[in-house]
């Protein structure tokens, strides 16, 4: 049965490992494996030293993580005073169709929700990252193109936003 919970600290390595295949697989590294996001995605310590780290399980299996970070967070990209922001969702690859994905973007929400002063929630997303988009329109997000940024030369970070 599906379960959205806080991440463990044993499970920092294969979340991190999870994440990294869930990018590569998906064709998300502009570098593959080498590229100069891989150890970001790598690093859940220090995600979750900063931010709020969920991950989906089905009893000891892990199917996917997410990262949601609050003001104050070196985390936060987009977000300003009053955001919330959703970072590196990943699923794994074999678990794709289980609604892990669904179920972790639906938990960042409720987070936020819960957050004494939070009146928005933001991401940002790969223009191939269709999947992913389909689930933030399911729970109400928002193309917010004026958030829009490259980190790099062609690569097009596209934002997503919803109102609390």
């Amino acid at each position: 049965m599906l379960q959205i919970r806080e991440v463990l600290p044993s499970e920092y390595d294969a979340l991190g490992e999870l994440t990294v295949r869930s990018y590569d697989t998906g064709g998300f590294l502009i570098g593959g494996l080498e590229d100069d996001y891989v150890p970001h995605l790598r690093d859940v310590a220090e995600r979750a030293a900063n931010a709020t780290v969920l991950v989906a399980v089905d009893g000891d299996r892990l199917l996917g993580g997410v990262t949601v970070a609050f003001p104050g967070s070196p985390l936060m990209e987009l977000g300003g005073e009053g955001d919330a922001e959703i970072r590196m969702l990943a699923v794994d690859p074999a678990a794709h169709g289980r609604g892990a994905g669904s179920a972790l973007a639906a938990a960042c929400v409720e987070r936020a929700r819960a957050e004494p002063g939070t009146k928005r929630i933001v991401l940002c997303s790969q223009e191939t990252m269709t999947t992913a988009h389909r689930i933030y329109r399911r729970l109400g997000f928002e193309r917010e193109p004026a958030l829009d940024w490259e980190p790099l030369p062609g690569v097009r970070l596209q934002a997503f936003a919803l109102a609390l």
